[in-house]
């Protein structure tokens, strides 16, 4: 028998040469190069990222503890009222007839006539004072009728005849006097006055 004939070697292609760019071939692939838009990258992660997520950890809220129940401030103490100043008390019409006629004694006197008002007033509150002091009950308090200005109708009197019955019912001086009247026509009439001394506390 015949031995089968080998196939015959055949010899690898030539690698064909690498044909050189014409100058029509460049400008189209100059072209198409220049239509070619790059792909956008992805974007790194920013590096304040960490800082956002701890700041967000800082501002989660936390739980506070339970506050202890304050203690209860102990009641304020009770104000305690001033005392009233005691109203006037006016001498009556009986009382009046006795020191105009001598069976009720007046104790002391304090002339205020010709002072100035600031030198009258001081006067008054120290004669008044040492009155209430002593124990007296009766006092004339002697302010002159004043001059009158014939030339206006009903004319106008002195002005510590006017100033003192106000200076009486002050708070500063209520608490030493109960009262006063006019004086009687013997002691004065209405250049004066009669005043009852309020009693010391003992």
């Amino acid at each position: 028998m015949k031995r089968p004939s080998r196939p015959p070697v055949l010899d690898p292609p030539p690698s064909p040469r690498r044909r050189a760019l014409s100058d029509e071939d460049r400008a189209l692939w100059d072209l198409v190069a220049r239509q070619i838009k790059p792909l956008k990258k992805r974007r790194a992660t920013k590096p304040d990222a960490p800082k956002r997520a701890e700041a967000a950890v800082h501002a989660a809220p936390v739980a506070k503890p339970a506050m202890s129940p304050r203690p209860h401030a102990p009641p304020a103490a009770p104000r305690v009222a001033k005392p009233a100043v005691p109203p006037l008390a006016p001498l009556g019409k009986r009382e009046r007839t006795k020191l105009s006629r001598g069976r009720s004694e007046i104790e002391a006197r304090l002339d205020l006539h010709g002072m100035t008002q600031i030198r009258a007033h001081h006067a008054l509150s120290g004669f008044l004072q040492r009155a209430h002091h002593n124990g007296l009950t009766f006092v004339l308090i002697i302010t002159g009728k004043g001059k009158t200005d014939k030339g206006r109708a009903g004319g106008e009197s002195g002005v510590l005849r006017r100033q003192v019955p106000q200076w009486l019912s002050l708070p500063e001086f209520r608490s030493l006097v109960v009262g006063f009247e006019e004086a009687g026509i013997g002691h004065g009439g209405e250049g004066a006055l009669y005043v009852r001394i309020r009693r010391a506390r003992g």
